[in-house]
């Protein structure tokens, strides 16, 4: 099978379009050499993958037929990478600052919940007549200037 192909039914990427434009930018090693989208694969052949900043190794278990679910992956591949490379994954992640900015766009659904919080515990409740006269004792005084 090809290894473009191979890629694209292991669920390593979303198209097989995709697989090969990685392979074209020697993203994609089979051993330690680079290789072309047209190269056929076999069981025992160690695919070095390098994706989202991350080196992954996967060894080739058995061939599939066709594009499988994602439950049916361990069937065919075995994950080789090394666990420092997963910590560096996990690492940024955590750094990433996934808010987008203030001002931009809508607010999403818990900013909105977030804001309807406020407006609710903001002070806004009805106030008695007393409690007002309070509220504005200090502009009645003049010592609001």
């Amino acid at each position: 099978m090809r290894i473009d192909k191979f890629l694209w039914c292991v669920r390593f990427y979303k198209t097989r379009s995709i697989a090969a434009d990685e392979i074209k930018k020697n993203r994609v090693s089979l051993g330690n050499q680079p290789v072309k989208s047209s190269k056929e694969v076999k069981e025992g052949d160690l695919i070095k993958i390098r994706k989202n900043q991350i080196d992954y190794q996967i060894k080739i278990l058995q061939i599939p037929k066709s594009r499988m679910s994602a439950k049916l992956v361990p069937l065919y591949i075995v994950d080789k990478t090394e666990k420092e490379q997963y910590e560096v994954l996990k690492q940024r992640k955590l750094t990433q600052d996934y808010y987008r900015i203030k001002g931009e766009g809508r607010p999403t659904k818990r900013d909105r919940r977030a804001m309807d919080e406020f407006v609710e515990n903001d002070g806004t409740a009805e106030m008695e007549g007393g409690e007002w006269d309070l509220f504005f004792s200090d502009v009645e005084d003049g010592s609001a200037d």
